[in-house]
């Protein structure tokens, strides 16, 4: 394989596990407060966090720019506070992986949780044991088999993010292409045997992924 594709392997798995480490912790913060917590503006919340999972990709990203890029609502502050902008960054592809593949993570945690006999919380707390405490001790690992599941799905999903990646990151050689985005320029380029090659790359690592996150699911349960 080319440097260059050698790098956009590399730059695809540091994107994917950045991203999908921001999306368990966040995704499962989201999942159990729409699944425990009855407050208002909870539909627009469950709404909001889900957008990204029926919106093009390219949707996405442009409301990404409208947010982050450098006259964005939030990138012109960033700017104007460090002379730095997200934009056209690696930083920014892992920003389009996190907002895409967030939905999964925060669906499949709350679908979880839903599923837990409430009378097992309920004598948690009974037992003398914080909301806290429950939480760990009680609710994550009864619900672990979804955020195992979630974390998968979300890996994969940033993985072979393309649309918003494009939009928020571009396509710079050497900087933010992205298997995904490599095999868009091959293919663009007419390398059709090349750009087939990258395919089964990354249909390759992606199932490798998925292989031994299942037999370590497959354990833990």
């Amino acid at each position: 394989m080319s440097g260059e594709v050698w790098f956009s392997l590399r730059l695809s798995l540091q994107v994917a596990f950045l991203a999908t480490w921001f999306i368990v912790i966040i995704g499962v913060a989201v999942g159990y407060l729409l699944a425990r917590k009855n407050f208002p503006g909870r539909d627009l919340v469950d709404i909001l966090f889900t957008l990204p999972l029926v919106l093009p990709p390219t949707v996405t990203g442009y409301y990404l720019i409208i947010l982050f890029g450098r006259n964005g609502w939030l990138g012109k502050t960033l700017y104007a506070w460090t002379g730095w902008s997200l934009m056209f960054t690696w930083y920014a592809a892992v920003l389009a992986s996190f907002v895409v593949a967030l939905p999964l993570m925060v669906r499949t945690t709350r679908a979880a949780i839903e599923s837990i006999d409430p009378n097992l919380i309920l004598a948690s707390y009974t037992l003398g044991r914080s909301e806290l405490e429950t939480l760990w001790k009680v609710v994550l690992p009864l619900a672990r088999r979804g955020i195992i599941a979630g974390t998968v799905l979300s890996f994969a999903r940033a993985m072979g993010e393309f649309g918003a990646t494009l939009m928020l990151a571009g396509n710079i050689p050497g900087k933010t292409n992205t298997l995904p985005l490599t095999i868009y320029t091959l293919a663009g380029s007419g390398d059709w045997p090349k750009a087939q090659g990258v395919v089964l790359l990354l249909t390759a690592v992606s199932g490798v992924f998925l292989y031994l996150a299942n037999r370590t699911s497959r354990k833990i349960w």
